[in-house]
């Protein structure tokens, strides 16, 4: 990993896969938080759901996420309604709003999460 005067690069096969409290059959790589780097405004993620795993309904009280979808196709659901969600979508989540995202293809569900604040607090 780099380091200097704030700017930080990560190599992301150096990151650890991390099992994240309420996923299910989902994996996540923290590449960007205030432990790793300058940071105090959003944390930086990729996600890998197997096929059926799934996060289940929640909402957070001030955070705001991206999704970005690299590979595979789901479900996400927003405020109870489905919606597909597959390669390419961006998804924004205002805090507040409940969501989850469920793999339902035959492939890893493979998505980018932009986080801010990087806790709920």
């Amino acid at each position: 990993m780099f380091n200097r005067n704030g700017a930080t690069i990560r190599n992301i096969v150096e990151v650890m896969w991390e099992t994240p409290p309420a996923h299910y059959d989902a994996h996540s790589k923290m590449l960007v938080t205030p432990e790793t780097a300058n940071t105090a405004l959003f944390d930086h993620r990729i996600s890998s759901y197997q096929p059926k795993g799934y996060v289940a309904p929640h909402k957070h009280k001030v955070q705001e996420q991206i999704y970005h979808v690299l590979e595979g196709e789901g479900l996400m659901e927003i405020d109870g309604e489905r919606v597909v969600v597959r390669r390419h979508d961006c998804i924004h989540l205002p805090p507040g709003v409940e969501h989850a995202i469920y793999n339902t293809g035959l492939q890893d569900l493979v998505f980018f999460v932009i986080t801010t604040p990087p806790t709920d607090d």
